[in-house]
């Protein structure tokens, strides 16, 4: 099995957009988890999409996969389904593709997903260049952050939470480990 959680672009298709909530909630009840999702206009140049008017919006979304033994390409690849609409139906008639893909045009299918794991980093990039991915820890490197790093601040925040007893504690709580976060860079001495 493997130790690391992977990352796949899920994309909806301007065909498909209206039923972004349907396909959202395929994306969740099969594991996933999405990481950030974004809408934007059609880049031109862009092979993955269909041809389609600039004007025509698409949303992709990083997903990554909270399961283990399969990886999240593959994974995002076998839910939705043959490319061909028509044979999506045939073949997998509970797939994204056969669901929500247009049964009258084979190309309008719905979604796209990455179809290796380097093209799943290069379409990340492309369609979020801003975000910083660091690894998903798992099993002992999890324990160990947890241990080390979130139960000390928990335990820190949760003591003066009981000593402040404030009006609303879940904002008071939001805010003090905004400011006393252990990961914040410290600029200049303080």
């Amino acid at each position: 099995m493997a130790d690391k959680i992977q990352r796949t672009l899920a994309m909806v298709k301007p065909d498909a957009l209206e039923k972004w909530p349907q396909i959202e909630k395929v994306i969740l009840d099969e594991g996933f988890t999405i990481v950030d999702v974004v809408s934007a206009p059609q880049p031109a140049g862009v092979k993955v999409l269909p041809r389609a008017p600039r004007e025509h919006f698409f949303v992709p979304s990083l997903i990554h996969d909270v399961r283990r033994g399969e990886d999240a390409v593959t994974h995002w690849r076998r839910v939705l389904g043959p490319t061909r609409v028509s044979a999506a139906r045939q073949e997998a008639p509970g797939s994204v593709r056969a669901l929500y893909g247009d049964p009258h045009n084979d190309t309008h299918n719905a979604a796209h997903g990455s179809d290796s794991l380097v093209a799943a980093g290069r379409e990340i990039k492309f369609f979020f260049p801003d975000l910083t991915l660091e690894p998903v820890l798992t099993g002992e490197g999890a324990k160990e952050y947890l241990s080390h790093a979130v139960s000390p601040t928990l335990v820190k925040a949760l003591t003066e939470l009981c000593k402040v007893r404030p009006e609303d504690p879940i904002v008071w709580l939001a805010d003090w480990l905004l400011v006393h976060n252990p990961n914040k860079p410290h600029v200049g001495d303080e």
